[in-house]
């Protein structure tokens, strides 16, 4: 087990030893029900960036000419696709099988859902297209970052924990010379 971890001269690579401590901290410290709230927090804050990459690429004058969706000449905002998922979701809450419900594909579509929702409230709230408005719009973008690596901290918190104390395990045995594997065993 030791020597998938040494370099040629013998020495346990702590990098490799860093991504065996944090993959045995998650598999300990994340059951299922934090998994799927992981991965949907993650998939908001990805698909909310992106979004957000995609639609300034957009609004800078790249892309299609009629900017994003366009189905039979009618511009189709990306809420829509939001609401589209999140009923799938809910289908698949009702009327699913258990192995569906629990799937990281649907903790995915959820927070994925979300964020198309989210990026486009102000347009839901107001129903006028108030995107691209100066005001405020920095500041919504910044609360919408915080709130999903809030999410995935919240989310994870036990498993967070135990990966910061196994980074600074690994370093302080990385720099003492006294670095090993998992099972214990020195260098």
């Amino acid at each position: 087990m030791a020597a998938n971890n040494q370099s040629a001269n013998g020495a346990v690579s702590p990098l490799r030893m860093l991504a065996r401590r944090i993959r045995r901290a998650y598999r300990d410290e994340v059951g299922p029900v934090e998994q799927a709230l992981l991965v949907a927090w993650s998939a908001f804050g990805v698909t909310f960036g992106i979004t957000r990459a995609i639609t300034y690429w957009l609004h800078v004058g790249h892309g299609p000419v009629g900017g994003g969706i366009v189905i039979g000449g009618r511009h189709v905002h990306h809420y829509n696709l939001g609401i589209a998922l999140l009923a799938a979701v809910g289908a698949i809450a009702l009327r699913g099988k258990e192995l569906h419900r629990h799937h990281p594909l649907t903790a995915t579509a959820y927070g994925s859902g979300t964020a198309l929702i989210v990026d486009e409230l102000a347009l839901l709230i107001d129903l006028q297209d108030v995107y691209w408005a100066q005001e405020g719009r920095r500041s919504v973008d910044a609360a919408i970052g915080l709130i999903a690596a809030g999410g995935i901290y919240l989310a994870g918190a036990p498993f967070w924990h135990r990966a910061a104390e196994e980074c600074v395990r690994t370093s302080v045995e990385a720099a003492s010379g006294r670095l090993s594997d998992l099972a214990g065993t020195a260098a």
